[in-house]
């Protein structure tokens, strides 16, 4: 929004805000110019995210105790949990995948957690990071699939349990659904990340009006909380669809 048409709003008495900018790529050190070795905000967030989960997982845990700090209590939740839902959901097999959707999880949860912050930036709003998640898990459960079984991984599109006649018209459909993953992968968490802090950004719009701003702070407090709750929820559907992808890798027999 330019500053000509913040004069304009300001002139006709409205509101001088917009949902979205919150969303804008900038580069930290000016210039309008972004390559892809540009450090952006964007740039500064993930890396925070990272240095944030090292704390947590390494510094945090490296005095290990029988009685836990607060730091390790975490460190060994979050562990145990993703270890425990990549056995459930993919198999003993998949154990040896788990260092990696370990990864996948933490980068996820604390970026979603780190752009609740005043003044922060949402990484995982952005289409280019979610993108880059997705078609990583996507290749690699690929590439493991055909690793494994070969040409029998093919078979996770031919419905043996199906009519014969249908089989074929059946494949068609799981391949189109198969290769639609990364993009329904990556959509799920950006959209659901933007579209919340998108209303957090509006409600605190009228909240200057002091005629709905007490409602305004109700819905802003309440729609944190629910954000809150979005952080790890998205994160945590990301991570176990990852883990039935795999799955579909190591048994792709139906």
């Amino acid at each position: 929004m330019n500053v000509a048409t913040e004069a304009h709003g300001a002139e006709s008495g409205g509101l001088v805000f917009h949902p979205m900018d919150q969303f804008i790529v900038k580069p930290l050190f000016g210039g309008d110019t972004i390559a892809w070795y540009t450090i952006t905000n964007v740039t500064l967030w993930m890396a925070l995210a990272v240095v944030a989960i090292i704390a947590m997982m390494v510094l945090g845990t490296s005095r290990r105790a029988i009685v836990p700090s607060r730091s390790q209590s975490v460190g060994e939740l979050a562990y145990g949990f993703i270890y425990k839902m990549v056995e459930d959901v993919a198999g003993k097999d998949a154990v040896k995948f788990f260092p990696y959707i370990m990864t996948l999880f933490m980068f996820i949860v604390f970026a979603n957690f780190l752009g609740l912050l005043p003044m922060s930036f949402t990484t995982t709003s952005h289409f280019a990071v979610t993108v880059v998640l997705a078609l990583l898990v996507f290749l690699t459960v690929t590439i493991t699939g055909f690793v494994k079984n070969g040409a029998g991984f093919l078979g996770l599109f031919w419905v043996s349990s199906a009519p014969l006649a249908l089989r074929p018209i059946l494949a068609i459909i799981e391949l189109i659904s198969y290769f639609v993953r990364p993009v329904s992968h990556s959509i799920r968490l950006a959209g659901n990340v933007m579209a919340g802090h998108a209303v957090i950004k509006v409600f605190a719009g009228f909240a200057a009006i002091a005629a709905v701003s007490p409602v305004s702070v109700v819905a802003i407090t309440a729609m944190y909380g629910l954000e809150v709750l979005v952080a790890f929820i998205q994160a945590y559907v990301f991570t176990i669809l990852t883990c039935v992808y795999l799955k579909d890798a190591l048994h792709p027999s139906h």
